[in-house]
């Protein structure tokens, strides 16, 4: 079994690697160029953006070539999962592949202009956020299939949200509008940790037309330093199953077979 990832402060990261398998970062296949991706069952991981799908799983997606009996979407969120599943669907149906199981998992939400992430980090115990993964594992495990339909209404759902939330957050140049503050030791962590390669530093921390608005960058800096104007926190979040390392390593320059 294989599992392609996209993490950015490493919810989807712990479900991956909790489903088992050989795991593989979708930034890095993107930057390596491997889009042919083959096993008896192939499962993509990631977080739930306005209802969406992140647009690098996305565009990813479009491209690549799987050959799987088995094909499933484990999704990761902290609010509402709304119709990040049936862009999933619509997604799989557009590129003529199978969707046999599709599930969610509702974690710590990273999103800092709508939580306080202290509040949201007490919340992990109510959650029971292993004995989602277990009910999901064991599905998985047995191929359960899990039809999952794209009605007119809710296409029509769908395009509402993406104009209602997603059209005016999930904007490629967002990060243009991030704050670095003066606690910055320029110690390059932002650049490593972005999926996107829209980081650089240098005598100063500049951001791209890229941005993939997970926050990667916000949450990982160990001095803090980089915030958004209508931040709720500014306390930030990292799983605690996943270091800082791990998130580098599946969003830097590497590719590792």
């Amino acid at each position: 079994m294989k599992i392609l990832y996209f993490t950015a402060t490493g919810n989807s990261l712990y479900v991956a690697k909790k489903l088992g398998g050989q795991l593989l970062s979708i930034p890095q296949l993107v930057k390596a160029k491997v889009d042919e991706i083959e096993d008896n069952a192939v499962g993509v991981v990631c977080p739930v953006y306005c209802g969406e799908l992140p647009r690098m799983v996305r565009e990813f997606l479009l491209k690549a070539k799987i050959g799987t009996n088995y094909f499933f979407f484990v999704l990761t969120y902290g609010m509402n999962e709304t119709t990040a599943r049936f862009h999933a669907g619509a997604l799989c149906d557009e590129i003529g592949l199978r969707l046999d199981y599709a599930d969610a998992v509702l974690m710590v939400d990273n999103y800092l202009p709508g939580f306080e992430m202290r509040e949201q980090m007490d919340s992990v115990a109510q959650k029971d956020i292993e004995g989602q993964l277990a009910r999901i594992t064991d599905h998985i495990r047995q191929r359960k299939k899990q039809t999952v339909t794209v009605s007119p209404l809710k296409k029509a759902e769908m395009a509402l949200i993406h104009r209602a939330m997603g059209k005016r957050i999930l904007t490629p140049d967002a990060a243009k509008h991030y704050i670095v503050t003066d606690a910055c030791i320029r110690c390059g962590v932002c650049e490593r940790v972005c999926p996107a390669d829209n980081v650089k530093v240098a005598d100063t921390v500049t951001f791209g037309s890229r941005c993939e608005v997970c926050y990667a960058c916000v949450h990982n800096c160990p001095q803090g330093a980089i915030h958004l104007k209508n931040e709720k926190s500014a306390v930030r979040f990292r799983n605690e199953n996943v270091s800082l390392s791990e998130i580098s390593d599946s969003n830097g320059r590497s590719y590792q077979t």
